[in-house]
């Protein structure tokens, strides 16, 4: 019989398979969980009852989830006197999907962070957070109902990457220096000035392409007709800006007859009303103000119209463009006003990883908070499913949180284990089976006294 951390598991569970893509899931699977601190224990017990209870209602008892714990954070650190044992990783690569409550980030150093150490351990390349307004839950904002939108979080780059220095260090000092030799030898006036912190923000062509495919096949599975890549590229035009070209390629690459982008859309429609237009027309039409630009860039602009006339008007024109999913991109600080302002246009949004950690609180802000917000972290054959808010350790014990987040992440990995028929387990069909005491309010809980980072 297997063991983790010195605990065995359960004889009557068996593993979940991954084969072609897709999960053999056993009529028994074993599925790690972690409590979580704090509140974790109240909320864990709460939604355990509900996944059972929603299992065995939609398979009519033949399936049932064998759970077996696993250790992270203050429990572990207290049995095992570390906060993430090898033993639950182990245990979560050997069955493949896990769920958690939320962890506490160590005080002192040690880790920088419980959930980002797992991502980055278990390549769980895509942060996957659905947000969609549950009718009645109080909301900040006039128009809760337009919020549905779902985020692609890129979960194991940019300032996540844990790669900075402190101020002083030798490694600090390094960095610097070498840095400030490279601006000399561009003739550049910029330097870091050497009291600096330091850090190493990456975002490769790797990881973009591995999120933004995931993000074009859930659309593609789920009828959505926009995907939206979100970046500051304006400004840092190597790292956002490259992760907005590099989603482009990757859509006309692999997704060419399935999709369009929002400029080849300008360039097919204008087309469509005006047969006789000229290119050059045509690529004033797209990029307005193009007569006071210079001429190589007129150059640039009236290729990329023709071009994309040449290769996919026989596909995509006469009004066939409207059918495919709309890929577009916006610049980060712009889609914060225009989640509060006009959520209702947006469907899919894919982001780096600081970005996404921001936009996808925010968007949660408006369905009720972080407390009956759904998280997931997956990656291929992999996922960990998680509460998104923090501990909340004044409230542990008193039976009086809200579970709706481990709930509703629970219906995400039902999802995406394959067993959600036709989104049989659901909040709607199962809620009424958690309450023994009256839960609080859920603004009650959108700021936890801990919450954890990332």
């Amino acid at each position: 019989m297997a063991e983790f951390n010195g605990v065995p598991v359960p004889a009557e569970g068996q593993a979940i398979e991954y084969a072609n893509g897709k999960f053999v899931i056993p009529e028994r699977p074993v599925i790690p969980f972690i409590e979580g601190d704090g509140t974790g224990r109240d909320i864990w017990k709460a939604s355990q009852r509900v996944f059972d209870a929603a299992v065995a209602k939609v398979f009519g008892g033949k399936r049932r989830v064998v759970w077996y714990e696993v250790f992270a954070g203050e429990k572990a650190f207290k049995q095992f006197g570390e906060w993430l044992p090898q033993g639950t990783l182990d245990a979560i690569t050997a069955y493949r999907i896990a769920i958690k409550g939320p962890l506490t980030t160590p005080v002192g150093g040690g880790i920088r962070s419980l959930n980002v150490a797992m991502r980055q351990l278990l390549n769980l390349y895509a942060c996957w957070r659905p947000v969609k307004y549950i009718p009645g839950v109080p909301s900040p904002v006039k128009h809760p109902e337009r919020m549905n939108i779902i985020i692609f979080r890129e979960n194991t780059e940019d300032v996540y990457a844990g790669m900075e220095w402190r101020e002083g260090t030798p490694q600090a000092k390094r960095l610097i220096e070498f840095v400030n030799a490279l601006l000399r030898d561009e003739n550049a006036k910029k330097q870091i000035r050497p009291d600096a912190g330091v850090g190493v923000k990456p975002i490769s062509r790797t990881a973009t392409k591995q999120l933004v495919r995931r993000a074009l096949r859930y659309a593609l599975a789920h009828g959505i007709k926009t995907v939206t890549l979100v970046h500051k590229g304006n400004i840092m035009k190597f790292t956002e800006g490259a992760f907005r070209d590099w989603g482009y390629e990757l859509a006309k690459e692999e997704f060419r007859q399935q999709i369009v982008t929002e400029r080849e859309s300008w360039a097919i429609d204008n087309k469509d009303k005006n047969p006789n237009l000229l290119l050059e027309a045509n690529a004033a039409m797209v990029e307005p103000g193009l007569e006071m630009a210079t001429e190589a860039f007129k150059e640039q602009v009236c290729k990329e119209v023709k071009d994309c006339l040449d290769s996919i008007y026989a596909t995509h024109g006469k009004g066939q463009w409207k059918k495919k999913i709309m890929v577009n991109d916006r610049i980060a600080d712009s889609i914060f006003q225009q989640v509060q302002t006009r959520a209702d246009e947006y469907q899919i949004l894919c982001t780096p990883n600081l970005n996404g950690d921001y936009i996808s609180d925010a968007c949660a802000a408006q369905i009720g908070g972080l407390g009956v917000a759904p998280g997931a972290n997956i990656g291929d054959g992999y996922g960990v499913f998680e509460a998104t808010h923090g501990t909340a350790p004044k409230y542990a014990d008193k039976d009086v949180i809200n579970p709706g987040a481990v709930i509703r992440s629970g219906v995400l990995m039902f999802e995406f284990m394959g067993l959600n028929r036709r989104g049989a387990i659901s909040i709607r069909s199962t809620s009424g089976a958690t309450r023994r005491k009256p839960m609080a309010n859920s603004t009650q809980i959108v700021s936890p006294a801990r919450r954890p980072q990332g």
